[in-house]
C-alpha cells in the first residue's frame, strides 16, 4: 500500500530532494498534496503534471488564480494563503506530512497536521524553535511520530538506543563551520551575499545557507534538539567538523559514543523519515572510507560567530525568547540577502532584539505569532534608526 504524502514547501531545496526520493520509490509513495510559498509557477506546474496531487496550495494568490484556471477540477483543489497550506496538510488521505516550508511560516500548518493526527517528517527547525513547548504537547497528546529530517537530528535519532534515554550523557551536534571557517574577524566584515551562499559541503536553500555561515543554524538546531530529545542545554555539545561525514553523535554514561556517518546528502535522512522504521536500499553515493582521509574537529569560535551563543542563551531562558531569536534572525537574514546590511550585523540585530524584548514565560500560540510579527518590524526599525554599527 502506498504511503500518501503532503509536501509543504515543494519548490524549496528539501521539497525538491523529497520528490527525488519519491521518484526512487514510485510504487511506495504517492504525493497527494503540495504547498509552495514561492512564485515559481513553472516549477509548480511541472509538479502538478508529474505527481497529480489532489490539493495544490500556493501562498501567492495571483499564482493560485493562474494555476486554478488550468488545473482546478472536481478531483483537484487549487488554494492560496495560510488556509490553503493548512488544508494541504490535514487532508484525510495524508499519512505523512513533510514539513519543509522555510522559517516560522511552517508553524501553523505543522501544528494543524499534528492535531489532525498526521505523522510529521520535520525539516522546519523553526517550528520547534519558536513553539517547542506547544508542539511537543500536541505531539504527545495526539500520539503522532515526529521524525527529524535535519541530518544532525536524524543522526541523533538513529543513535539513541531503545530504552536507553537515561544512559545518555550528552548529544554532540556537528557543524561544518560554513564557508567562513578560518576567516579573521576583519575578513568577515566585508564578506558578500554570494560568498555566504557557497556552503562547502551541502546543497541548501538561501536562508539556511546564511544561517550556516553565521552558525545560527547550529544554534537553532541546539534548541530543536532540546525539544526533540528532552535533553537539557547543558548536555548539548557543538563541535565543528569540516568534512561533514559524522552527522552527529550520542555520548553515553559508560564512555561509549555512537556516531552516525554518511556522505553529505540530504536525501539520506529524508528517505529514512519517509521509510521509518525500515531502511531501504538506494542508488545514492555510498561513503568510501579509503577516500575520506582525515576527520577533524574544532571548538566553534564564539567571538567570530556569536549567533550560536545567542541561541544557547535564548533557549536556556525559554519562554518567548526563542521566538524572538528566530524572528529577529529571519528578518536580519532577509535584509542581508537583499544587500541591506553586512554579514556581522546579522547577530548584532538579533542580540539587540533579544535585549529589547519583554519575556513571556508560557506563551500561547497567539503570543508567539504576535511576537514573531512584531519583532520582524522591530529589527528593521532598529537598523534604520542606526542603533547598530
Amino acid at each position: 500500500m502506498q504511503k500518501k504524502i503532503a509536501l509543504l514547501g515543494s519548490t524549496g531545496s528539501i521539497g525538491l530532494q523529497t520528490l527525488q526520493v519519491v521518484d526512487m520509490f514510485p510504487e511506495q509513495f504517492k504525493v497527494v498534496s503540495i504547498a509552495s510559498g514561492g512564485n515559481r509557477i513553472d516549477l509548480i506546474e511541472k509538479q502538478i503534471i508529474k505527481y497529480n496531487p489532489q490539493v495544490i496550495s500556493v501562498t501567492n494568490e495571483e499564482c493560485a488564480k493562474k494555476l486554478g484556471v488550468k488545473y482546478k477540477s472536481r478531483q483537484r483543489k487549487v488554494l492560496s494563503g495560510l488556509e490553503g497550506v493548512v488544508e494541504a496538510a490535514v487532508m484525510e488521505d495524508v499519512d505523512l506530512v513533510v514539513a519543509a516550508i522555510s522559517g516560522a511560516a511552517g508553524l501553523v500548518p505543522t501544528l494543524a497536521a499534528i492535531k489532525s493526527g498526521k505523522d510529521i517528517a520535520l525539516a522546519n527547525k523553526e517550528t520547534l524553535v519558536a513553539a517547542g513547548a506547544l508542539v511537543m504537547e500536541e505531539v504527545n497528546k495526539n500520539g503522532v511520530n515526529l521524525l527529524p529530517v535535519d541530518s544532525e537530528h536524524s543522526a541523533v535519532f538513529q543513535c539513541i538506543e531503545p530504552d536507553q534515554a537515561e544512559a545518555i550523557a550528552s548529544i554532540v551536534l556537528t557543524a561544518s563551520g560554513g564557508p567562513f571557517r578560518g576567516y579573521s574577524l576583519d575578513a568577515l566584515r566585508n564578506v558578500t551575499r554570494q560568498e555566504a551562499l557557497k556552503h562547502p559541503n551541502w546543497s541548501m536553500g538561501s536562508k539556511i545557507s546564511i544561517d550556516s555561515a553565521t552558525l545560527m543554524n547550529k544554534g537553532l538546531e541546539v534548541i530543536e534538539a532540546h525539544w526533540l530529545f528532552g535533553i537539557d542545554y547543558s548536555r548539548i555539545e557543538v563541535v565543528v567538523h569540516p568534512q561533514s561525514i559524522i552527522h552527529s553523535m550520542v555520548r553515553y554514561a559508560d564512555g561509549s559514543i555512537l556516531a552516525h556517518l554518511g556522505y553529505p546528502d540530504m536525501r539520506i535522512p529524508i528517505q529514512f523519515a519517509l521509510t521509518y522504521p525500515k531502511r531501504w536500499g538506494n542508488a545514492l553515493k555510498q561513503l568510501d572510507f579509503t577516500q575520506v582521509g582525515t576527520l577533524s574537529f574544532e571548538k566553534p569560535d564564539l567571538q567570530k560567530f556569536p549567533s550560536l551563543e545567542l541561541a544557547y542563551g535564548a533557549g536556556k531562558v525559554g519562554g518567548i525568547m526563542p521566538t524572538i531569536l528566530n524572528a529577529a534572525n529571519e528578518a536580519a537574514v532577509e535584509m542581508f540577502l537583499n544587500d541591506q546590511i553586512k554579514f556581522l550585523q546579522i547577530p548584532q540585530l538579533v542580540e539587540t532584539a533579544l535585549a529589547k524584548s519583554q519575556q513571556i514565560t508560557n506563551p500561547s500560540l497567539e503570543d508567539i505569532l504576535e511576537a514573531d510579527k512584531a519583532i520582524r518590524l522591530e529589527v528593521k526599525n532598529v537598523y534604520y534608526k542606526g542603533l547598530i554599527n
